[in-house]
């Protein structure tokens, strides 16, 4: 499986309309979590966070929060962030333009967020703009990070490694409270937390102060 750990410039430069990262002017790092709410895995996620009174944001796929509204609540009642990640993962590359953007807005419904981040980062550049108009009013956001927590064919050890040493100010970070990914993400989230605080980070959620240079 071949993927960028951390996002090449190139990629920014091509795509510059996503948002990759955030200005390096504070301390803050912005965790995020993709394909929950689950019932077991996310309030794990929320409880280290707790511990550390760090924010995040989570990037929700819409029949999750339909099966899981309380687990939904809880996320936004701690203080974080939530974001549209499709109604039941669809692949950008892989859909209809019309099926894509309906499943989105299907999602959007049930998941007031103005922040979209497409699954597998597959999405095309006549969908993103779709996202733009009045009916969606979506900001994309990308990453500069991508921990691996997905990917079997790595150790947990190295999944830690992957955003220890990617990471900086304003880096916004992938891991995913799935079952997946869950072993990975379980081992390597507490670790990052410790880490980073005692660096003297911050962990933010993405809100609209995020954009402002």
């Amino acid at each position: 499986m071949f993927y960028f750990v951390s996002t090449p410039f190139l990629v920014k430069k091509i795509f510059p309309n996503l948002i990759w990262s955030f200005s390096e002017d504070n301390n803050n790092i912005y965790l995020t979590f993709d394909d929950g709410p689950h019932p077991q895995i996310t309030p794990f996620v929320l409880d280290e966070l707790k511990k550390y009174k760090a924010k995040a944001t989570f990037f929700c796929i819409g029949k999750n929060v339909a099966l899981y509204p309380d687990v939904y609540a809880r996320i936004i009642d701690e203080g974080h962030a939530v974001g549209n990640h499709t109604y039941t993962h669809m692949n950008g590359y892989k859909s209809a333009d019309e099926d894509y953007l309906e499943d989105i807005y299907r999602a959007k419904k049930i998941i007031d967020s103005n922040l979209f981040r497409p699954p597998y980062g597959r999405i095309t550049r006549f969908q993103q703009s779709c996202l733009k108009q009045p009916r969606y009013q979506l900001k994309t956001i990308m990453w500069s990070v991508l921990s691996g927590d997905f990917d079997q064919s790595i150790t947990k050890e190295k999944c830690l490694k992957n955003v220890l040493y990617s990471t900086k100010k304003g880096s916004i970070v992938v891991f995913h409270d799935s079952e997946k990914a869950a072993e990975k993400m379980m081992y390597a989230l507490p670790e990052v937390l410790k880490y980073f605080s005692e660096k003297g980070f911050g962990f933010d959620s993405i809100t609209e102060k995020s954009f402002i240079k």
